[in-house]
């Protein structure tokens, strides 16, 4: 390849890029067939973020949609429908700040709450499957509750929706470090009283505790009383 067309090539790449592109969690990718969600469903919802991230599009039409697709706008309206009812999309009113009027907007948070469970499920089930960790003693036994109620009192803690990630981390702790939930809600709540809300340094409190064999909340309760006491 010459300079002047490696030049060309370059130039044109470097045009393309500079309209910015959309972030796609692997997650949502790796989990979309064992949710059941056919090729079409992923395409337009990641279309319908491109629409939001690059173009400031909240509510493109079904024929915006159909045109990208190579589909009609009749297939599409019906694929959105089934995702809406089945809690992937929803629809969100909203107050336009430019113009100050009331506008609709899809909301993709139920794609990315069930992508985050089902790869804690899958996770789950790989360590089941496995023998060391079926041989492995956890050290507490507590009655579980659906992953969905603990991700559920974060988000109510942080005043938002939980990221993809965070909600991987959330089910890390519980399938891979191996903390109850009672114990990770103990953490929550020492970082809203310490008013340090991150994930980060709630793993530094459960990672603190399990360096000193707390296994129970109401050790936990004693580690932070003395840690407190100390520092007074």
């Amino acid at each position: 390849m010459s300079d002047e067309l490696w030049k060309a090539y370059a130039h044109g790449w470097s045009a393309a890029m500079s309209e910015g592109g959309t972030f796609v969690p692997h997650v949502l990718l790796r989990t979309a067939s064992s949710l059941g969600l056919s090729d079409t469903d992923v395409m337009i919802m990641l279309q319908l973020m491109s629409y939001s991230a690059a173009e400031g599009t909240e509510f493109p039409t079904m024929e915006q949609l159909a045109e990208r697709l190579g589909s009609s706008p009749r297939v599409v309206g019906e694929r959105i429908s089934r995702l809406v009812k089945d809690g992937y999309l929803s629809i969100d009113d909203y107050v336009d700040s430019n113009t100050g009027m009331q506008a609709e907007r899809y909301n993709w948070s139920g794609w990315m709450m069930r992508a985050a469970e089902r790869a804690a499920e899958d996770r789950r089930s790989a360590k089941r499957s496995s023998p060391s960790e079926r041989n492995q003693a956890i050290p507490i036994t507590s009655k579980r509750k659906p992953a969905s109620d603990l991700f559920s009192v974060f988000e109510q803690e942080f005043g938002r929706l939980l990221s993809p990630y965070e909600c991987e981390s959330i089910g890390a702790w519980l399938d891979e470090d191996r903390y109850t939930e009672e114990i990770i809600l103990f953490a929550l709540k020492e970082a809203v009283f310490a008013g340090k809300l991150s994930l980060k340094y709630i793993d530094r409190i459960l990672l603190e505790w399990a360096r000193n064999r707390v296994t129970n909340v109401d050790e936990a309760r004693a580690h932070s009383e003395k840690f407190y006491g100390g520092r007074s």
